[in-house]
């Protein structure tokens, strides 16, 4: 009897390190094969675009990856699980005495899988996409990175906003880059109402020709003058903002225009 249960703990414990190796070999063809195609889609930019993959194209490109990588991933499950062959009778016992199990956890996962769809939903259809700078629920950020269940957003300051796919899929966003690659930039400055408004908006838009001054709003506290201009990409965008302003300031306080900044 003491031979029999030694021998049981012996293949269980031979099970359990076929399942480990199984599960790391998975793991290990997961992040080459990853690598190949990031590498693959690099060398195709390199040749075809001759510069950098466009946000549509590395969009769909990464979501691929991580469809590959988890399929790979499940495989590898599955062999692991293969190992340990009394999982299978113990699952067709659990599964034929209750079906419920089934509906628990399909309503489990009802969350994870409409994210994962919505993913690849977004991956296909490409309202936005990785580099875009997008509005969402009155937050405005560049759009960082996608996947499979959650989407990236880079704010302003700095946060990131982590969005569920099935939110973002079933909301309105504004892109403000997906058919004009330049992203507007806007400053404001306040002057009083007896300023001289039109020397006001000539200083600055005499610096650059693409820069457009106009008034934005006027009230018994004073005007708002706001001046616009282009960034080549929402990374730019705040470094741009922060220069124009100064620039303006600093040329009403030259010429003696007192004003604060909105």
């Amino acid at each position: 009897m003491p031979d029999v249960d030694f021998y049981t703990a012996a293949a269980s414990a031979d099970d359990w390190i076929d399942a480990g190796i199984a599960m790391l070999v998975a793991i290990v063809i997961a992040r080459i094969v990853d690598h190949l195609i990031a590498k693959r889609g690099e060398t195709v930019s390199e040749v075809v675009t001759r510069g950098e993959l466009s946000p549509a194209t590395r969009t769909r490109l990464r979501v691929i990856r991580r469809l590959i990588s988890a399929a790979i991933l499940l495989i590898g499950a599955a062999v692991a699980a293969s190992k340990f062959p009394q999982l299978s009778s113990v699952a067709k016992g659990i599964l034929a005495s209750s079906a419920v199990l089934g509906l628990v956890v399909g309503f489990a996962a009802r969350q994870t899988l409409a994210n994962g769809i919505a993913g690849i939903l977004l991956a296909i259809t490409q309202p936005i996409r990785i580099g875009d700078l997008v509005t969402f629920e009155e937050q405005t950020g560049e759009v960082e990175d996608m996947k499979l269940t959650y989407t990236y957003i880079r704010l302003d300051d700095g946060r990131r906003m982590i969005v569920p796919n099935e939110r973002l899929a079933a909301s309105s966003v504004v892109n403000h880059t997906i058919l004009e690659t330049r992203i507007q930039v806007q400053v404001s400055v306040w002057l009083p109402p007896d300023a001289d408004l039109d020397q006001a908006m000539k200083l600055i838009a005499e610096e650059d020709a693409d820069i457009s001054v106009a008034v934005a709003e006027v009230d018994k506290e004073g005007v708002r003058l706001s001046a616009t201009t282009y960034a080549t990409n929402a990374a730019e965008r705040g470094r741009i903002a922060a220069d124009l302003r100064a620039r303006w300031l600093r040329l009403l306080r030259e010429h003696q225009l007192s004003s604060t900044e909105a």
